[in-house]
């Protein structure tokens, strides 16, 4: 991949895009092996450029917009930036704010692709509890995007479902999951009669941890013998501990490091990650390849990332969910299936077809 020069871009970033970083980081280790030159520019509290192995890592200062979340509000400032690094192929994880580095691109003869992280519609009906008009009111983006970008990757059917796929060049590349790191040999969990469940994720309302608390809330109150463990931190922690009331639920706030939350994975009987608006799910898959099977929403990019050997997936309500996870918790070879379920969805492939999408919209670039 000689020759290749990716610039990264995320903006809109916070505690509830770590799933996003992971993604970034990935790939640009990926670039970066593969022989490429590659910068990552993403906002930060000051300006900050980090030489590392896998490339210049560039934090410009931005302002704070709510929820912990910090953006680039000066597009033009990255724009000195690319200027200065010549890329072959700017990458841009920004739907809105970002464009002028977009349209910059297609002025310069430099290739674009959006990689599109998730649904706005989703997105924002989950954070507002409203739906109407939402759909409306990013419909117009959506055009403008298919116009101005090269390609745009989406990670699911759920995720392309946003766009129209006539009008806009769509490339569906599903993320890894770091397979060494998350692996069922961490943990041998223990049958006592008690149903262990776990959810891992940001506390906050559009990863719809309100719904698997009710879920394990609802089990609680048939009379099943469980409990359930809650990894991460977020706004609404006292919201939750209200609906998990006297059901034996742990909150256990921020885990510090990926192998730890692996084991506590890995720990689980079953593992709950049902927001019904994910557009793709890495919780999904670190839990599958811990060997721990998965209890989804019938809707969103995570019900794409199980089959019925190693979860199941019904309506997003807390009746529902709960007896799926009372069918799920009788069916045998789940654990195997998952962690099986989970190989497919390697970092190499994510990265190799990113790097063959980079190098094409390059060749083309200088066919032009």
């Amino acid at each position: 991949m000689t020759g290749l020069r990716i610039a990264q871009l995320a903006n809109f970033v916070g505690p509830t895009s770590g799933g996003m970083r992971t993604a970034i980081e990935h790939l640009g280790q990926g670039y970066a092996d593969a022989g490429a030159e590659r910068i990552v520019i993403t906002p930060g509290e000051r300006d900050t450029v980090i030489e590392t192995a896998a490339g210049t890592v560039i934090r410009m200062k931005a302002p704070k917009v709510g929820g912990g979340y910090r953006l680039i509000t000066d597009p033009w400032k990255v724009i000195d930036t690319l200027e200065r690094f010549r890329p072959t192929t700017v990458e841009i994880s920004d739907k809105s704010t970002l464009l002028p580095v977009a349209r910059w691109a297609r002025r310069s003869v430099i290739g674009s692709i959006l990689f599109s992280h998730e649904r706005l519609d989703a997105m924002l009906s989950l954070r507002t509890g409203r739906q109407l008009g939402v759909a409306a009111g990013v419909g117009a983006l959506y055009k403008l995007l298919s116009r101005t970008y090269d390609a745009v990757v989406v990670t699911s059917r759920y995720a392309a479902a946003e766009f129209d796929e006539v009008t806009t060049p769509l490339v569906r590349i599903p993320l890894g999951v770091d397979l060494d790191t998350f692996h069922p040999s961490l943990a041998e969990p223990v049958d006592d009669g008690v149903l262990k469940l776990v959810h891992a994720g940001r506390l906050s309302r559009e990863k719809s941890p309100h719904l698997a608390v009710a879920t394990a809330a609802e089990l609680h109150r048939r009379g099943v013998r469980m409990r359930m463990d809650v990894y991460g931190s977020g706004p609404h922690l006292d919201e939750l501990i209200a609906i998990a009331g006297s059901a034996p639920v742990t909150f256990h706030g921020y885990v510090d490091g990926r192998r730890t939350l692996a084991r506590h994975l890995a720990e689980a009987d079953i593992a709950l990650s049902v927001c019904p608006g994910e557009t793709f799910g890495l919780a999904v898959l670190e839990a599958l390849a811990a060997g721990t099977p998965v209890i989804t929403a019938d809707t969103g990019g995570a019900r794409e990332l199980v089959d019925e050997t190693c979860g199941r997936w019904a309506p997003a309500t807390p009746t529902a969910l709960a007896d799926a996870v009372l069918e799920l918790a009788q069916l045998p070879g789940r654990r195997p299936a998952a962690r099986q379920r989970a190989e497919l969805y390697d970092w190499n492939t994510c990265v190799q077809r990113m790097l063959n999408l980079h190098t094409r919209l390059t060749q083309a670039r200088l066919a032009a």
